[in-house]
């Protein structure tokens, strides 16, 4: 599969079976720990979980437990998920303490038990946890499509002999590290979805 750098409304792009949330948690999406574009973010999320609901494809919203002290430290207030789960048979809720989403939880495994061969990863920080979870699934032989305008980071301060990254450069960044196997789509409104119908493996 080669890169497919889509602009708005350049062509259509095959629905997708499965939805992966990646810690759409309230630190990163809100108050002064937010990510710089988490407005605009937020609304590309909803708009996809609307979408992959009303179209019956799995949804999987991970949740990071950070380490004591951290804003998504688990029972905190910037641990919780900003969007409401519906919980039920197509939306569950995963638990990790790794970037990739894969590592020591049962996302395989769910998405297996449902036939899933097909997804969109959306979320925070790009070139952390949703770039290491696209990573494990196109690693796995999944088809996994990303849009540039549903995933986001902070600012990387700047370093030993380097300048600082402003945000948008590093979510770039992170898409073009992701090779030539990845779908990249300039907005999250040419994502569609559909129930997965697949036997599963």
């Amino acid at each position: 599969m080669t890169i497919t750098e889509n602009a708005a409304g350049a062509g259509a792009v095959s629905p997708v079976e499965a939805l992966i949330l990646v810690d759409a948690q309230a630190a990163f999406m809100t108050g002064d720990e937010a990510v710089p574009a988490a407005a605009e973010l937020l609304v590309q999320l909803k708009s996809l979980l609307a979408r992959a609901r009303e179209a019956g494809a799995l949804i999987v919203h991970l949740q990071n437990d950070g380490a004591p002290g951290t804003v998504d430290e688990p029972g905190t207030p910037g641990w919780e998920l900003y969007l409401p789960v519906e919980t039920g048979p197509r939306e569950k809720v995963v638990r990790k303490t790794e970037d990739n989403g894969f590592d020591g939880t049962n996302l395989g495994e769910l998405l297996t038990g449902e036939g899933v061969r097909s997804m969109a990863v959306c979320g925070v920080m790009s070139e952390m946890c949703v770039l290491a979870t696209a990573r494990a699934a196109l690693e796995d032989g999944y088809r996994v499509l990303l849009a540039h305008d549903a995933h986001a980071t902070y600012d990387i301060p700047a370093g030993p002999g380097s300048e600082g990254v402003p945000a948008a450069t590093a979510s770039r960044v992170a898409e073009w590290a992701l090779g030539d196997e990845i779908e990249i789509v300039a907005n999250a409104s040419s994502v569609s979805f559909t129930e997965p119908t697949a036997s599963p493996m």
